[in-house]
Formats: structure tokens, sequence, C-alpha cells
């Protein structure tokens, strides 16, 4: 295949905001612990994690939608939970995403699906399943149908999310398949199981190597065993086409026009969960934009890589994806918005570097600041500065500040060999952000005292420490913005 020029991809990356995707399939609830092990337990050789903090996010299907969302596109979500705690959180989770219309129905007595992940340095120690896969009820099924039906008008490609926990039963998938035929719209699949006749007549599937062995029953010990058995699905069951992931050896994709192969594009693997969803994700995402199934395919390969540079069931953001494709622009790439930089401050602590954060409005950058900064970035492995945005500014300094905006302090920042990283926060303190970063250090200038820096009293909760950097005198921006004026 031709190499598209890095241009020509981002703008095709620019184009999946337009997408409207329906996704139909089964939902989850995945649960994260994050703690400490420092001993083994006296009542068995297992370790014990103290546990410091717990995260939840849309998992199975949610999580396709989490990543269609994080591309900028719009989705509708049909799925079915239970009537349980878990399906509530669950639910509030969905709704809370951007540009999603939900319709979770719910059934009385069914266990919603839910994965608690226990870590500790950066490592997963157990998962626990909590989970019913039995068919969800028929009238149940019918609803959910006639859902799927109404709401596939409005959008312009269907995803099929098969986990094999019961919302995809039976005949289910058929009769989604021929509703999104007589509105006249494509329909993509991430499969399970062995019988794919459930899903014939799909526009393209994406099963993983495994997962195509398994539908075939043959071995893929070559690339040539691979696109032998992707053909012949292909043309057994009237699939448009077959994108295969193969993990380190990148995907193919099998369809009409030929066999085309695309490498890997991870420089570094941390963790593999959800790496599927994506891919279907920008594959639905890239057809509902009216790209062509190998471009979408291209995109949705570079999207597989960045997820699996990230912790835990990760998603790919467009700006994750133009910068990925435009590399050159250097320093600007530690400028990061608020997800991103918590998600690069996690891939910092797993390779067990230490966090040091620092804030401000830093208009008019001077030597005092390059003297902070240099003092806290010696007290940590990686420095994160936090840096107010122009309307946080201006209720804290007044109507004629900031002198430089947002864009530029941050570039400036970025560009100081003492800084890793920058993002803006909105509020007038930095206390959220800190939460969320969970940083070991936190420095402050020595004009403050231990007691009255915001955020000193998260940072014990975790062992962190409070820092005071030594000041040059007569350096602030007070005073040079005075001489400046006269």
């Amino acid at each position: 295949m031709p190499e598209i020029p890095a241009g020509d991809l981002a703008d095709a990356v620019r184009q999946l905001r337009r997408a409207s995707v329906l996704v139909v399939g089964d939902a989850m609830l995945d649960r994260y612990v994050y703690g400490r092990v420092q001993r083994v337990s006296p009542e068995a050789p297992v370790p014990v994690i103290a546990v410091e903090r717990e995260v939840a996010m849309p998992g199975g299907a949610g999580n396709v939608v989490r990543n269609l969302t994080a591309l900028g596109a719009a989705v509708a979500f049909v799925s079915v939970v239970g009537d349980d705690q878990a399906g509530s959180d669950l639910t509030g989770l969905i709704g809370g995403q951007p540009n999603v219309e939900p319709w979770l129905l719910v059934q009385g007595g069914r266990a919603t699906t839910t994965k608690t992940r226990f870590i500790a340095a950066g490592q997963q120690l157990l998962r626990a399943d909590h989970e019913q896969s039995s068919p969800i009820h028929e009238r149940l099924a019918e609803r959910m149908v006639r859902i799927a039906a109404d709401a596939v008008a409005a959008t312009t490609v269907m995803v099929l999310s098969d986990y094999q926990k019961g919302v995809l039963a039976g005949d289910t998938c058929q009769r989604l398949i021929a509703a999104a035929r007589a509105a006249g719209r494509r329909v993509v699949v991430d499969p399970k199981g062995n019988d794919y006749s459930r899903y014939a007549g799909a526009d393209l599937i994406t099963p993983n190597r495994a997962e195509l062995a398994q539908a075939t029953g043959t071995k893929l010990p070559t690339e040539e065993a691979i696109v032998a058995a992707a053909t012949s699905l292909r043309e057994k069951h009237g699939f448009g086409a077959v994108l295969v992931t193969r993990s380190e050896d990148g995907m193919t994709l099998v369809d009409a026009a030929g066999v085309r192969h695309f490498p890997a594009e991870a420089p570094e693997v941390h963790d593999v969960s959800g790496a599927g969803d994506t891919v279907v994700s920008v594959v639905a995402a890239g057809l509902a934009a009216g790209l062509a199934a190998p471009l979408a395919a291209r995109l949705a390969n570079i999207a597989a890589g960045i997820v699996v540079g990230k912790i835990g069931t990760a998603v790919a953001r467009e700006s994750d994806l133009l910068e990925a494709l435009t590399p050159e622009r250097g320093a600007l790439r530690k400028v990061m918005g608020r997800a991103q930089a918590v998600e690069q401050v996690e891939r910092w602590r797993r390779r067990g570097w230490r966090i040091g954060f620092t804030n401000g409005c830093f208009d008019l950058l001077h030597p005092g600041h390059v003297h902070l900064l240099e003092q806290a970035r010696g007290w940590c492995d990686r420095l994160v500065v936090g840096l107010n945005t122009d309307a946080s500014v201006k209720r804290l300094k007044g109507a004629s500040r900031p002198i430089q905006g947002e864009a530029a302090r941050a570039a400036v920042l970025a560009s100081l060999a003492s800084v890793d990283c920058v993002t803006l926060f909105d509020e007038d303190t930095p206390v959220e952000l800190i939460r969320q970063l969970r940083p070991e250090v936190l420095v402050k200038g020595a004009d403050y005292t231990v007691s009255q820096v915001v955020g000193g009293d998260l940072i014990g909760e975790w062992g962190g420490v409070v820092r005071l950097a030594e000041l040059l005198p007569g350096q602030s921006t007070t005073a040079t913005v005075a001489k400046i004026k006269g």
C-alpha cells in the first residue's frame, strides 16, 4: 500500500469528529484498585495491597463508546445492565460522556458485568470478575432491537461489540444487521466465539489472531495462513472486509481489493487492555466519516499503538493521533490536556520515577521562575507545571493580566529543559489537578510556608512532601511589569 503523507493522515484524523455511530453490545464496568504492596499476608502466601485509590470507567461496549467520544464522534448506545449498584454506576458514567445518547435498559435480577483489577507498582496483581452471561430476556432483546432500528437511521455506522455476555445472544445480531441494511447503514463487528454466521453480511469484522484461529478451526503460524483464514471467513459469511489485529505484528486487512498489511506502530507496550475496542472505534468512526477502509484501518493501527503504551483501559484522542503523526513539534509535545497529563504521569510512575509538581501564572518568564523550576526538577525525576488559564489569571490578577496568552506562556515553559509537562487549569487553585496527578513532590517558592501551600494536605495523604524553593531577590513578574512601565 502506498505511503500516505502525514498531512493527509492528519486531515483524516480531524474528519473523525464528524462521525455518528450507533453502538450495540455488552456494557461492563471496569474498576481499578491501586495501592502499595509492602508485605505478605500472615494468613496465606499472598501480597497485602494497601489501597490508595479506586477508579471506575465503562468497559466492553461502553469502552467503545468512550473511545468514540474521545475522537469527538457523536454516539448512540444501546445495551442492558442489571438492577444493581454496578449498573447504576455504569449508567452514570455513560451518561457523563460527551455527545452520547444512551439507551441502557435494565433487567431485574441480572448482575451487571464488573471486572475489578488490583494494581500495585504498575503491575496487575489480580482480576476479579462478577458477571452473568446468560442471554437477556427475550422481550428485553426485542425492545433493544426496536430501539436500535430507530436509532440507526440517525447515525451512519452500526457497531456490534460482542463480549458474549448475553446482550447479543441468539439471532439478535442478524436482526440488528437486517435493520441496518434496511436503513442503508454499514455494520462493523467486534466478534467473539466460533460461530461467525451470526454476523453474516457485516461490512467489516475485527477479530484478533486467536479469535480468527478459533472461528476457522485452524492454526495461524504465518502471515499467509492468516490471509487464507480471513479470506475463507469473508467468502463464507459475506463480509465486506476482515481486519485481523495481530498484536506486535500489526494488522492485516482483507477485502475485495486484496490484502494490506500494517506494521505495528507501538513504541512500547504497557497494557493491551481495551486495544480491540480502540481498533473497532477508530475503524467505525473512519467509515462513518467517509474514509476508505484501508485509511480507516491505518488510523486504527496508529491508535492501537497509542493505547497499548498507556496504563489500564485507555483511549486514543484526536490530540494523541495528531501528535503521533507530527512528532516534529518538539517542545510543544510537552503541553498536554489534563487527561493526557494524568496518563503521562501514570506511565512515568510505572517506570519508578518520582513526580514533581509546581504551578503558577508564569506571565513574563524571568530568572526567578527559571531558578525555581530548576530547583523543583532537582527534587524529582519528572516535573509537571500546572499553568493558570487566561481566565484564571484575570480573576486572580485583574483585567490587565495576563500580558501573554496561555498558549505563549505554555510554549515558553515547555521549551525549558527543567520542565517535562505543562498542563493548564481553569480553577482558581490547582487542588483538583494535584488530586488527579498525585505527585510525590509539591514545590512552591519560599515566600510561602508549608502550611500555606495549596494541596499540601493532599500530598501528605499519599506520602508525598512539600518543598520550598529559594527565591532570587528582586525577581518577580510584578517588578518586571513595573520596570516595563517605567
